[in-house]
């Protein structure tokens, strides 16, 4: 008899798991995947940690949350800073001065922003009605054509004149010569990988992977008290009121022989014409000297019922849906939902963290 079944041996699974296991729980874990992680795990291919599911940096400013995650491992000191290529040029990514002088050879914070505010006044544009519009009332014509529009439009399969307003809430400017993709305390890669992070959380714990949940609990449901399900929560009551919608990603990865590829972790392809969004150099994430690189071209894609989930797409529709399904999941009583699919909802790591920390204090009256 188990206390806990849990579904899903990502990062919430297997830190829920790891939780209870210290209150004297007793679980299982299971995953659909042949291996544990979910898509924060890590695959070593020529002596470097591949990201096998995207770059996954981390980065919170919440100090409880920083000790918790580096009790499993040492972290580097790894800063995000992308850059951006759009056709032939090179800009640093997030906007900033650097930014600002190579699109226009400014030297001050001032000269910047005149001819973005000039270039604001000029558009005229006063109620967004969408995405380009909202884009372009935020930060102007040569940021948006040349670093949003293109890599905006791969992202999400559509012209920005077709996607809602709200998706861009805001596009931050920094006045200021700093690459630093986050505004976080604290930021890091583990040393050996994320893996490793999973692994030292199900320590002790049976773990089942090519394991699908649907087919386990027709015989098993009777060992079992209380279920965490972190898979798609439209997919657990079998799609009675309708499909929730993702974006998904496809990756091509390949070994280089050679040291260095493209000098830096992560770089934006921003033009439409150009089919992938990013090509990620993985072994720059731990600073590493191998001989050989591994990249990965990221190729965003429409997504149906069967693919891999990555990004919810949150409009009206999908959170509507979503609500109606979160009705039942609140009638569960001894199945617990969490984590993106789960949710419904994109989470950062750190977020992840934070939630779990919350779903335990509720499961265990703390």
């Amino acid at each position: 008899m188990y206390d806990y079944l849990i579904v899903g041996a990502g990062l919430y699974g297997a830190m829920f798991a790891y939780e209870a296991k210290k209150r004297g729980k007793k679980c299982i874990v299971i995953d659909k995947r042949s291996h544990i992680g979910g898509n924060i795990y890590c695959e070593n291919i020529e002596g470097i940690n591949v990201h096998k599911y995207g770059a996954h940096i981390f980065h919170t400013s919440d100090k409880k949350i920083w000790d918790y995650i580096t009790s499993f491992a040492d972290f580097n000191n790894y800063i995000n800073s992308p850059v951006a290529i759009y056709k032939d040029e090179l800009y640093n990514l997030p906007f900033n001065m650097n930014t600002f002088s190579k699109l226009w050879g400014v030297k001050t914070p001032a000269e910047a922003r005149k001819i973005i505010a000039d270039q604001i006044a000029d558009l005229g544009i006063t109620e967004p009605k969408n995405l380009e519009e909202q884009a372009l009332s935020l930060v102007g014509k040569d940021v948006y054509e040349k670093l949003i529009k293109g890599y905006t439009e791969k992202q999400w399969g559509r012209d920005c004149k077709d996607l809602p307003a709200f998706i861009i809430k805001r596009l931050p400017l920094r006045f200021i010569f700093d690459n630093n993709y986050f505004n976080d305390r604290y930021q890091g890669i583990p040393i050996g990988g994320y893996t490793k992070i999973i692994e030292k959380m199900l320590e002790g714990i049976e773990v089942l992977t090519d394991t699908d949940y649907f087919d386990w609990i027709k015989d098993n449901a009777q060992n079992v008290k209380r279920t965490l399900f972190t898979g798609p929560i439209d997919q657990f009551y079998d799609y009675r009121l309708g499909v929730l919608e993702y974006r998904s990603v496809r990756f091509e990865t390949e070994v280089l022989d050679m040291e260095n590829y493209q000098g830096n972790a992560v770089v934006n392809y921003t033009e439409r014409e150009v089919p992938y969004t990013r090509i990620i150099e993985h072994k720059h994430f731990e600073y590493g000297k191998q001989p050989k690189t591994v990249i990965s071209r990221e190729y965003p894609s429409e997504w149906k019922k069967g693919d891999e989930p990555y990004y919810t797409i949150n409009d009206d529709r999908n959170n509507n849906l979503y609500a109606e399904y979160r009705k039942l999941a609140d009638k569960e009583e001894n199945v617990i939902f969490g984590g993106r699919l789960g949710n419904y909802k994109y989470y950062d790591m750190d977020k992840v963290i934070a939630a779990v920390f919350d779903e335990v204090a509720k499961e265990f009256g703390e």
